[in-house]
């Protein structure tokens, strides 16, 4: 299991920096709705880290030209960040890199449906249909 983490994170890391991300900015930008500005406090909590953290990694999102900071309509004397034209088509690769199943495409959809019922059993002790929990 860790051998497979790190080679996904590997991956990953590596698309990132090709896009001039880091994981973690990678994640912000990609926890961003591009049609739904958002409060850096709420983006913070998404993220399940301080806010300082996110004033950091926001600065490099804004620097990079994929988001924007904007007085929020509804109460100036918020901000809240906007995904630009830019942002939008990063933020698409982004998803791509999260989603990509390359790592996994030497198995059979035999193969798939064993390691699937095996990570859901060792992960909370069951497993969703048609799992042998034997």
């Amino acid at each position: 299991m860790a051998h497979l983490t790190a080679s996904l994170r590997h991956r990953q890391g590596t698309a990132f920096a090709e896009l001039g991300l880091t994981p973690a900015t990678a994640r912000a930008l990609h926890e961003l709705d591009p049609d739904r500005p958002l409060p850096a406090r709420d983006l913070a909590d998404r993220l399940g880290c301080d806010r300082s953290n996110v004033t950091a990694l926001v600065d490099r999102l804004e620097q990079a030209g994929l988001v924007e900071r904007r007085t929020d309509p509804a109460d100036r004397r918020q901000k809240t960040l906007v995904v630009t034209g830019d942002g939008r088509g990063v933020r698409d690769r982004v998803t791509e890199v999260m989603s990509d199943s390359r790592l996994l495409a030497g198995l059979s959809d035999t193969e798939l449906s064993t390691l699937r019922d095996l990570v859901w059993k060792v992960s909370d002790g069951g497993c969703p249909e048609p799992c042998d929990p034997a």
